[in-house]
């Protein structure tokens, strides 16, 4: 590809998300179970408080297209979230993959689900072939500059974090297997419980207190028991109201009462 000078905007003369394929032909399968339901997970509770809704974008196993030098070469990270970023495309579309130099801002944090097949690769024990695309750590931590980069083996319950310091990852040592991302006022660590189909350790977000996030479902739960409560209470306080008024000789009229 030949510059022009002046540059001229990529946003005009590269492909787009139309343009470009969102499925690889040769990997037409789907992410088992566990990576959708994970994948599920971390969106219901990425919930960064210092960006508006319509400012975050988060997907799982979407193709990233990262170089505009070679516009056909991506990555598909089984979770990524980028912030500052409209949620729909151009305000208004369902990405179909995400174009780096089209959208101008690149991921904040990726995650990926180790698989025997991919896990050398995302650990960064693989090298780059000649005349073949980056390794998915080149990517994330030399091109795109992913601040974080998260890697969790859910057969083993491992979690690993990676933090970009300078040129090159740093990887955090998690003593509580917690990481805190000070940018996004949000952490990620593991949590013991149901969701979906099955009990299981999961990746999940939680907040500046420690709290974990809350998913919609837990949020429409937590919100219709703290109703009945709060009928409950109602309801008791219209029952003392009664009792003080037959103690005064008074018989109340409650069909208007809770």
């Amino acid at each position: 590809m030949y510059q022009a000078n002046p540059p001229l905007d990529p946003k005009k003369v590269l492909p787009t998300m139309y343009d470009l394929p969102s499925e690889d032909p040769e990997e037409p399968g789907l992410p088992d179970k566990y990576h959708l339901l994970e994948g599920r997970f971390l969106e219901d509770t990425f919930c960064p408080p210092n960006y508006p809704t319509d400012k975050i974008f988060v997907a799982s196993d979407l193709n990233l297209y990262y170089n505009p030098h070679h516009t056909n070469w991506y990555k598909r990270p089984d979770w990524f979230a980028v912030v500052g970023v409209d949620r729909l495309y151009e305000q208004r579309d369902l990405r179909m993959s995400y174009v780096v130099w089209q959208e101008e801002v690149n991921p904040f944090v990726v995650v990926e689900l180790l698989s025997p097949g991919t896990e050398k690769e995302d650990l960064g024990q693989t090298l780059r072939e000649a005349n073949q695309p980056p390794t998915k750590w080149e990517v994330y931590e030399r091109i795109l500059r992913v601040p974080y980069y998260i890697v969790f083996d859910s057969k083993t319950n491992q979690l690993r974090a990676f933090q970009l310091v300078g040129s090159s990852y740093n990887e955090l040592q998690l003593s509580e297997l917690r990481v805190w991302m000070n940018d996004i006022q949000l952490g990620l660590g593991l949590w013991q419980g149901f969701y979906g189909e099955s009990d299981r350790i999961w990746l999940r977000w939680y907040d500046a207190d420690g709290n974990w996030i809350l998913t919609p479902e837990e949020k429409e739960r937590q919100r219709a028991e703290q109703e009945t409560q709060r009928l409950e209470r109602e309801r008791r306080r219209v029952e003392r109201l009664a009792e003080q008024l037959r103690s005064l000789g008074v018989e109340p009229d409650l069909d208007d009462e809770v």
